[in-house]
């Protein structure tokens, strides 16, 4: 992951499997996540699914491919993506991350990273320079909807605007393979 690459952490107070679940069912991953209004599987592609995005009243999609570690030897999980869009309104032409899942005394810490590249040439670099900081606050404040629904059984949709909070996530990483992406990034086909 590059310099410039977004990081997300927050310790949700569940278990293991139920994060899992409600981060990897594409259904319940819609109604917590700001940043998709619609992710569908592809039907007899394993791993592969299209999405749809929606910012300041513009729609865009686009195609991913994603796999998960649901067991690893340290006890926690990982789960890795790349997502890529040929429309040209998407100021993202492509991109790739990951979450990791680590079990904690009082939960799970859920974190991401992920990068993306820009279309538009110079122009796309410059709507970049205001594009990621929003992205990134809308990934926190996505995070932290999960956790009050997990936490408090409040569904995202009923939850009061300003109950989520980016702040409550950390958005740099610890010294650590937090800030790396794990291996099974490397071996996932393109999006």
């Amino acid at each position: 992951m590059s310099r410039r690459a977004l990081y997300v952490e927050t310790v949700i107070r569940t278990d293991l499997d139920t994060l899992w679940e409600y981060t990897q069912d594409p259904r319940l991953h819609e109604r917590w996540d700001l940043r998709f209004a619609r992710i569908e599987p592809v039907a007899g592609s394993p791993g592969r699914f299209r999405y749809t995005t929606k910012f300041l009243g513009i729609v865009v999609n686009g195609t991913g491919t994603h796999a998960g570690e649901s067991t690893r030897p340290d006890g926690g999980r990982t789960s890795a993506l790349r997502f890529a869009s040929t429309e040209r309104l998407s100021l993202i032409k492509s991109g790739s991350g990951y979450w990791r899942y680590s079990p904690v005394d009082d939960g799970v810490r859920f974190v991401t990273g992920f990068d993306y590249t820009t279309r538009w040439g110079v122009l796309g670099r410059f709507a970049d320079l205001l594009f990621r900081p929003v992205f990134g606050w809308m990934t926190a404040w996505s995070f932290d909807r999960l956790r009050w629904w997990l936490e408090t059984g409040t569904p995202p949709e009923r939850l009061p605007l300003l109950s989520p909070s980016a702040s409550r996530c950390r958005r740099s990483p610890r010294t650590g393979k937090d800030g790396s992406a794990p291996r099974i990034l490397d071996t996932l086909e393109q999006a």
